[in-house]
This record gives C-alpha cells, sequence and structure tokens, in this order.
C-alpha cells in the first residue's frame, strides 16, 4: 500500500455548510457554517470575496442530526433573524455586532426554529420545538406571539405568501412520521382561518413555498408514488385548486425532511421556472424545470440543497463523490448557466486522492417469511465504491458495508471523508438502500412498516452473498458498519448471519426496541408503532428484533461507539449490549465519547474514531489469520 493520501485530520477538520439564502437584492448570500461543534452564519458577495462572519453570541444552533431551519433575511437585507442555542430567534446586522432577542420566543415549550420573516419586515413566523406554528413582532414593543396552528402534533417550515395575508407550514400526527403521511395547511394571519391545501393520511407531503406571485403553492407530494413537485393554484388567496403534480417522473424531489429547514427547490423570480434537485438512484442532478411548456434543462450533477434563486443567481450546497462540499452560484443567464465556488466545506487535499465515483448495483431481493414485499419491487438498491488497490495486498479487496441511519434515509453520492478514507486505505464500500430506505419511490420507502430489524437485514445479507459471489470483495473480509438505525443492523446481522461477517463497527446503534420507545426523543416517540408495530400487540415482534435478545449468537469481533449525551439512542443501549457480550465473552469493545450526542460534532472524536476503527480492524480483519 502506498502513504495514505486522506488522513483522519482531514476528514475531521472539515466544515459543514448548510442552507444558503440569498439576500433580498441577490448580491449575497448567507450560509451556517459549522466546524467542531459551533456554528455561525457567514455572509459572502455573490461575486467573491472575504467571508464575514456575523453571529457571535448567542451561537446559532449547529446544523446537523436534526437541526435545520436557522435563519431568514429581512426584507430589506440589512438584518437577519436567527434561532440561536439558548431557544429564542435573534435579529442580528449583517455587519455583525451584538444581537436582539425577539420579543417573547424564548419559551418553556421550547426552542425556536425556521424562522421565516414577514414581506414587509414586521413580523416572524417559526416553530416552536417543531410542536406548533407562531408569529412574533419584529418591534421590541410590539405584540406578543399569536400561535396559528392547531392541534397537529408536529409542525415545519412556516413560509409566507408575498402579500403577507397568510402562512403555510407542513404538519402531522404520530404515530405518523412526516414521510408516512402529512398535510399542508394554510392559515390567514388575520382572521387565524386555517384550511388544508394537501396531503393525507397515507400521503406525505414537504416544504411549502409560495410562487414570486402569490398565485400558486408549490410543494413535494408523493401521492402518486415519487416524491415530485406538485402545487396547488391559488393557495395565497381566499381558496386554493386542487392539487396537481408539477413535474411527474419517477424520480424522488426531496428526501426524507428528518429537521426543518430543507429546500431542494426553489422558484425563479419571475415565477416561471422551478429549480430542483433530483435523486437519480442516489446519484444528484440540479435541473430547471420549464411550468409552461413542461419541458426540464439540467444545470449541473452533483448532489445539491438548500436551492436560492434571487434575479439570475441560484446558490446552493453541491458534493459529489470526488467534489468536496461547495457553496456554489449559478448563474442563470442563457443556456449553460456558469457556476461559481463561494465557499467550500472539506480541507485541500481530496481532489489529488485519487477518488472514484461508485457503480450503480443491485440484487434480487429475498423473500421474508410473512411479508408480501412485491409492491416494492424485485430488487435490492446499492452503490458501490472499488478502491485502486487492496488493503491486504491480493487482488480482492476486503468490504466494509457501510449502513445508513434512519431507518427511512439514504446515503447519496456526496463526497464522505469516511468513505473517502476507507477507499484510501484499500477497503472496497458497499452502501446498501435496503427496502425501506428512500430514494426509490413510496412503495420502496414504505417497505419496512412492521418489518425493522428483518427486512434491512435480510436485505443486506443478500447484498454481502452478492458481493461475495460477484468478485466485489475478499468474501472473507466483509465488516458491516454503521450508525444508528444502522448500528442496529450491523448488530442484526452479526447476530442472524455471522457466516458473512468477519467483524463489525456499531456506531451508537439501537440495541433494545423496548428500551428505545420508551426513551428516545419526541421527534421519534411513535416511529417504531410503524416500522415495527403498535405496543402491546407486537411485544413479540420487539423482543425478536432486538439484537439484545440474540446477543449470544454474536461471535464476531464487534466495536461500539457511543456518546454519553445521546437523547435518540440513549448510551445505556450500547452498555447494555458490551456488558452481555463481556458476560459471554466475546471479543467486544465499547469507547464512550462524553458531551457527544446523536452523531459527532467534536474534531477530536471523529479523529479518536477513524484512527480506533482502523486498528480493531488491522487486528481483527485484516491481519488474522485465514
Amino acid at each position: 500500500m502506498t502513504e495514505p493520501r486522506v488522513t483522519a485530520a482531514m476528514v475531521a477538520r472539515g466544515r459543514s455548510l448548510g442552507e444558503p439564502r440569498l439576500s433580498p437584492d441577490g448580491s449575497r448570500v448567507a450560509f451556517v457554517s459549522v466546524l467542531d461543534g459551533r456554528a455561525a452564519i457567514v455572509v459572502v458577495p455573490v461575486g467573491g470575496g472575504a467571508e464575514l462572519v456575523v453571529t457571535a453570541e448567542p451561537a446559532p444552533p449547529a446544523v446537523g442530526a436534526y437541526d435545520g431551519g436557522v435563519f431568514d433575511w429581512c426584507p430589506d437585507g440589512g438584518a437577519l433573524v436567527h434561532a440561536a442555542v439558548d431557544g429564542g430567534l435573534h435579529l442580528v446586522s449583517i455587519e455583525g455586532g451584538p444581537s436582539r432577542p425577539v420579543a417573547g420566543t424564548v419559551s418553556t415549550l421550547g426552542p425556536a426554529a425556521a424562522p421565516a420573516v414577514s414581506p414587509d419586515g414586521t413580523r416572524v413566523a417559526y416553530t416552536v420545538d417543531a410542536h406548533h406554528v407562531a408569529v412574533a413582532s419584529l418591534r421590541p414593543d410590539g405584540p406578543w406571539p399569536v400561535r396559528l396552528s392547531a392541534t397537529a402534533d408536529f409542525c415545519f417550515d412556516p413560509a409566507w405568501s408575498p402579500d403577507g395575508r397568510a402562512v403555510a407550514w407542513h404538519e402531522w400526527d404520530v404515530p405518523d412520521m412526516p414521510w408516512d403521511g402529512g398535510r399542508i395547511v394554510l392559515a390567514t394571519v388575520a382572521d387565524d382561518n386555517r384550511t388544508v391545501v394537501a396531503g393525507g393520511r397515507d400521503v406525505a407531503v414537504q416544504q411549502p413555498r409560495f410562487s414570486p406571485d402569490g398565485g400558486s403553492l408549490a410543494f413535494l407530494c408523493d401521492a402518486d408514488g415519487w416524491l415530485n413537485l406538485w402545487a396547488a393554484d391559488g393557495a395565497a388567496g381566499a381558496g386554493h385548486g386542487e392539487p396537481r403534480p408539477l413535474l411527474k417522473e419517477p424520480f424522488e424531489h426531496g428526501d426524507p425532511p428528518w429537521g426543518e429547514g430543507r429546500r431542494s427547490f426553489a422558484w425563479s423570480p419571475d415565477g416561471s421556472r422551478v429549480a430542483l434537485a433530483r435523486n437519480e438512484g442516489g446519484f444528484g442532478r440540479l435541473v430547471v424545470f420549464d411550468v409552461d411548456r413542461g419541458d426540464v434543462r439540467d444545470v449541473g450533477k452533483g448532489v445539491h440543497g438548500g436551492l436560492s434563486w434571487v434575479g439570475d443567481t441560484l446558490v446552493a450546497i453541491r458534493s459529489g463523490a470526488r467534489t468536496p462540499t461547495q457553496l456554489v452560484a449559478y448563474d442563470m443567464r442563457g443556456d449553460e448557466p456558469g457556476r461559481t465556488v463561494l465557499a467550500r466545506g472539506a480541507v485541500a487535499g481530496f481532489e489529488s486522492a485519487g477518488l472514484t465515483e461508485p457503480e450503480l448495483v443491485e440484487w434480487p431481493a429475498p423473500p421474508v417469511e410473512g411479508l408480501d414485499l412485491s409492491d416494492a419491487g424485485p430488487v435490492v438498491h446499492g452503490r458501490l465504491y472499488r478502491p485502486a488497490q487492496s488493503a491486504t495486498g491480493s487482488e480482492l479487496p476486503p468490504l466494509i458495508v457501510s449502513i445508513h441511519g434512519g431507518p427511512t434515509s439514504q446515503t447519496t453520492v456526496a463526497l464522505s471523508g469516511r468513505i473517502a478514507y476507507w477507499l484510501d486505505r484499500g477497503w472496497a464500500v458497499l452502501v446498501p438502500d435496503y427496502r425501506g430506505s428512500s430514494g426509490w419511490g413510496r412503495a420502496y420507502a414504505q417497505a419496512l412498516r412492521g418489518a425493522w430489524g428483518v427486512v434491512d437485514t435480510e436485505d443486506v445479507a443478500a447484498g454481502m452473498r452478492a458481493a461475495a459471489a460477484r468478485g466485489w470483495c475478499d468474501p472473507s473480509r466483509m465488516v458491516p458498519m454503521g450508525g444508528s438505525a444502522g448500528g442496529f443492523t450491523v448488530l442484526n446481522l452479526l447476530a442472524h448471519h455471522p457466516d458473512l461477517c468477519a467483524a463489525g463497527v456499531d456506531l451508537y446503534g439501537v440495541t433494545d426496541l423496548f428500551d428505545l420507545a420508551e426513551t428516545t426523543h419526541r421527534f421519534e416517540a411513535h416511529y417504531l408503532d410503524t416500522i415495527v408495530g403498535p405496543l402491546p400487540e407486537a411485544a413479540d415482534r420487539y423482543r425478536a428484533n432486538s439484537p439484545i435478545t440474540v446477543a449470544d449468537r454474536i461471535t464476531a469481533p464487534l466495536l461500539i461507539l457511543q456518546g454519553t449525551e445521546d437523547k435518540a439512542v440513549p448510551a445505556a443501549q450500547s452498555r447494555a449490549i458490551a456488558e452481555r457480550l463481556q458476560q459471554l465473552g466475546r471479543t467486544v469493545e465499547l469507547q464512550l465519547y462524553d458531551g457527544e450526542g446523536h452523531g459527532w460534532r467534536k474534531v477530536d472524536t471523529v479523529m479518536d474514531e477513524l484512527a480506533r476503527v482502523e486498528a480493531f480492524l488491522r487486528r481483527h480483519v485484516l491481519t488474522r489469520l485465514r
């Protein structure tokens, strides 16, 4: 093997970029920058120039895990309203300096998020703990906040109509998660009149966004089987038309809304076009849809998000398998938009590391006893990354099976520092989209109903068998690795398919479904009702599908990494299975990271993770006797 070209420090010291928003005049773009667990809002000229950090104290929340919906511009372009770590909203000048709290937004009911400033700049709509939508005054002496939403269990992403008369948002009720079913709701502010525009019990919707003239309300909807762009005409007035698809195609136009602030599409300033981020089997493509003509034009390849369009400029966060995460601006004049990089997330060096694009792969979907999964299709999808050379020097490389979290989610083909790290060290990486993953239509994503812990496990096991049979890797050196829901699948693979696993790496994975149902945070408190089943009726399934129940079947070496402050999957889950395996005399290592939650935010933690995993795999997989 040659000397590594991707180091742990390169992976850990990059910053994340999120939520780019163009100023009202289109001359500047603000975005959220996060490094080492601390976030800041940064403003940079669209024509290029120095970055200006405008937030000091209190800082905005770090975008990641379940965060999002951090800020909005005031219409005069001179200030921003942003969420803060103290739970309230704050008004800050784009020149920086002290911020002013927005009166009444610090609430004992929970943190404020997803601020949306009214067109006249006098009010801000926002969510409180994703539980209800409220409107507050931006004047220090203005009226106290008023609630717009009614009895919904969750509310996301309020958006003003251009005339300032109405606010739309996305809401849903438990036991649904937002990708199961929900509603786009419109409320007139003056008389508190609420109308359901679209959605339903078995229809997922998200991201309400008014057209510039207020004549249409666009949103994403999966009523036709794919999460596509829809609209309801006349939604900003007294009534609204029947919702209809604007662009109907077998591609997803957005990801599951695990947090607020998603912007996978944006209206053009004249309302004649919509830019949208298309998911093509996990690969990304930015396209523009002409509303009148109905045609679609390519803008650029790569995974795009955070779209914002003002004047002739469209900005987005862009990434790809070989493209470090960037904030880019597209000049939308002409037939071939020019692209300018305004900011960068990754440290330098990834471009020269010889990274490769993955290839789309698929394998036959295994039958699962007692379940009819025919609607999800006959195959399981995935992406395979091949290294330039094998870590062992042999023809066939060892394989990391990188299992996404969620479980309703997908690892898209954006630059992953961790995947780059393992490719650089001679590991192949298989990224499976087991049935239940997003990106392949509603029926595919809903295939986990009542079957989490079974379908995901069997689909990934089938993928590992395909990898061995098709010569993608050394069959004796396959290692499942995953975090959260991915860690849950790792543990079940080790227990139910020990012949396939040389070792396993579990990052803050679920081990006990009963305990998870009682202790997880509010957002996911009813998630298991759908993907496992309601209690007590499904108690046998909770027991059978929990890795802690079958821990005695785990024989391969296991590394567990866990944050002590994890509210989604409490640390007690990892401690319990580690203790059980130690009692059984198995090879298990548990590393607890003080102060870390559900995923790492500290540079030192990421560096330790990579070094610890690499040493573990070298001991138990690469240098072991065959």
